[in-house]
């Protein structure tokens, strides 16, 4: 059996890019244990230009990453959809994002919505909702409305960060069988 390399302490800011809302997490990794430091969502729709929205997300990353000092920041990669424009502007928001963390030397990860949802519930094509139920069980904090889905998406993104570092993926082939591996993550 391998052995699991200790992380003695790290923060990962998490993005889950968007052009109305994108949402992000800061957790703290310590002694392999993942915890909430801060999460929340950036609302664009009130800005009138494309332009506007991608400076106020680079201003918000550059701030999030002066507050929390992240070791690394891991983003959603963009799904591929049928409407070329959205895709574009997505793009452009994660471009700005990425620029942040980058022009203060913060190393960047991509990665796929399935896998991120695969690391974080054993399904890769679970629903936003219960991303979010796992990831309240495991950094053991609740939300009530779903105007947060975005910000539990972007933790979701750096615990899946988290777990392909530090060889912690669950490996389940299904969702019964992630729960009987796992009990202490679902309450």
């Amino acid at each position: 059996m391998p052995t699991q390399k200790v992380i003695q302490e790290k923060i990962i800011l998490g993005v889950d890019p968007g052009t109305n809302v994108m949402g992000y997490g800061v957790i703290l990794i310590k002694k392999n244990k993942p915890s909430l430091l801060q999460y929340g969502v950036i609302h664009l729709s009130k800005y009138e230009t494309h332009a506007l929205k991608l400076k106020k997300i680079y201003e918000r990353i550059l701030q999030l990453i002066k507050d929390y000092s992240p070791d690394e920041m891991a983003l959603e990669a963009p799904f591929y959809g049928k409407n070329v424009q959205s895709m574009l502007k997505l793009g452009r928001a994660q471009g700005v994002a990425m620029a942040a963390a980058l022009s203060l030397e913060i190393p960047i990860v991509e990665y796929a919505p399935k896998k991120v949802k695969q690391s974080v519930t054993g399904n890769g094509n679970a629903s936003k909702e219960q991303v979010a139920s796992m990831i309240m069980s495991i950094l053991n904090f609740k939300i009530e409305e779903n105007s947060m889905l975005d910000a539990t998406d972007a933790l979701g993104v750096a615990l899946c960060h988290f777990y392909q570092r530090g060889n912690n993926t669950p490996k389940s082939k299904s969702w019964k069988a992630f729960l009987s591996e796992n009990p202490g993550r679902v309450k």
